[in-house]
């Protein structure tokens, strides 16, 4: 049989649809390993860990047959509770293959230590962006007489006076005694002032009163 004659037989179109269904077969058996053997289909929601701690993330991951791992810790928050999880990686409701690493944010427990801001001399206006900078509140605010207006000259915490340097935890308040602009002199102390210069003004009269008779 001549090979025109030969692909034009039904002989040569059997063995097409055989190689064909052969193919298929094969195709189809592959396909349904590697869904096999990735457990495709078999995906695992994340669930929601925000403010738990590490031991109810621990329980509850084990029983969904995922891991953790802590990656940071935050600076405190008040709203989560203290070493509670603040961020995760996958978010909640991901779909994950079993063994999935779940990455974890933590809150501190507590605030961390800043050093109180130098602000003598200050301004007002610059002394309360510089403590909010640093992550200190404003206290209470205390005028006194003195002739810089709104300077400060005196911080306190807790009704203790403090000096720069000090280191507090953040968010702690930071009163401060600022002056009033006006310099207020009782009697005595005005007769103190023309005391001493009604003396220096006797002084300088007896040096010139020397030096005249030295010549």
């Amino acid at each position: 049989m001549s090979f025109g004659k030969y692909i034009t037989s039904r002989v040569f179109f059997a063995q097409i649809l055989a190689a064909i269904s052969i193919l298929a077969v094969l195709a189809f058996i592959f396909f349904h390993w590697i869904t096999f053997i990735t457990n495709h289909g078999d995906e695992i929601t994340v669930p929601n860990l925000g403010k738990m701690s590490e031991d109810q993330v621990d329980d509850k991951l084990n029983q969904l047959g995922l891991d953790y791992q802590i990656i940071d810790t935050v600076d405190y928050k008040p709203e989560f509770p203290k070493m509670g999880v603040v961020q995760q990686d996958p978010s909640s409701g991901s779909k994950v293959k079993a063994g999935r690493i779940i990455y974890l944010t933590i809150n501190a427990s507590t605030y961390k230590m800043v050093s109180v801001p130098d602000l003598i001399e200050k301004t007002y206006r610059q002394a309360v962006p510089t403590l909010k900078a640093i992550g200190l509140l404003e206290g209470e605010v205390r005028y006194v007489p003195y002739l810089g207006k709104d300077m400060v000259l005196e911080m306190w915490i807790n009704g203790k006076k403090i000096k720069p340097g000090m280191k507090v935890l953040k968010k702690t308040k930071v009163d401060l005694v600022l002056g009033d602009g006006e310099v207020i002199f009782d009697d005595s102390e005005v007769d103190s002032i023309v005391n001493v210069a009604n003396k220096i003004e006797r002084e300088l009269e007896k040096q010139n009163d020397t030096i005249k008779n030295a010549e």
